[in-house]
């Protein structure tokens, strides 16, 4: 697995399990499908882990089978899953949130320099 130097806001928020860096890799590629063994390197997640919790994602429809390439199947985010709709908005107002924080305190320091 590779490292992870800086975590997102989502992850820094909700925490760092193997579950949520899926979601969290998810929500910022959900055009595009990949297959498990994907998933879980760009997610930072063992093959193992992923095997585990992958099944729930399938069944619960939060993850839905797009093409098959070779032997291999595709998965992407369901955008239509209400719990997925709700995710992707936290993620948006989160990212929101801190940008404003960030400019707050820019601001906050200018002032302190007049």
């Amino acid at each position: 697995m590779k490292k992870k130097e800086d975590k997102s806001i989502f992850l820094e928020y909700f925490g760092d399990t193997p579950q949520l860096r899926i979601f969290d890799f998810l929500i910022g590629n959900y055009f595009f499908d990949f297959p498990p063994t994907e998933i879980a390197k760009e997610s930072n997640v063992s093959y193992n882990s992923l095997k585990a919790l992958f099944p729930k994602l399938v069944s619960s429809e939060i993850l839905v089978k797009t093409r098959r390439i070779r032997k291999s199947d595709y998965y992407k985010l369901n955008i239509g899953h209400p719990f997925i709709k709700d995710l992707i908005k936290l993620n948006w107002m989160l990212v929101k949130f801190d940008l404003n924080l960030i400019e707050n305190k820019k601001k906050i320091s200018m002032g302190n320099l007049n």
